[in-house]
């Protein structure tokens, strides 16, 4: 079994930055690809980013050149730094991470950005 605590979300003005941690605990051996996505309301949820386990990442494109997606494989713990945050950024941002072929989430953390 596999946890994942997500924090660092927020309320924030357009144009601010904030980073968002997720840390993962449980019984495993390696984490596989870890990710974050994002689920606006009426929305799909939907991927942010994502890094696999070398360091390779991938982005959605509405947020590339924003957010930076890291990870720290000793702490098992994956960062999405984000910038120049827009209103239509606002959404509950969950933290995901495979391990073998399994996939878990972590419970949301709230990302509000105003106008």
């Amino acid at each position: 079994q596999v946890q994942l605590v997500e924090s660092g979300g927020g309320l924030v003005q357009a144009g601010g930055s904030l980073r968002l941690s997720c840390a993962a605990s449980g019984n495993f051996f390696r984490l596989n690809a870890m990710g974050w996505y994002r689920q606006a309301p009426g929305n799909q949820r939907e991927l942010v980013a994502d890094i696999t386990s070398g360091g390779s990442t991938n982005y959605a494109d509405s947020v590339k050149g924003r957010f930076t997606i890291s990870r720290d494989n000793a702490k098992n713990t994956v960062y999405l730094q984000m910038n120049s945050l827009k209103p239509e950024d606002t959404a509950v941002y969950y933290c995901h991470a495979k391990v073998s072929l399994r996939g878990y989430w972590g419970q949301g953390t709230q990302v509000t950005v105003s106008s």
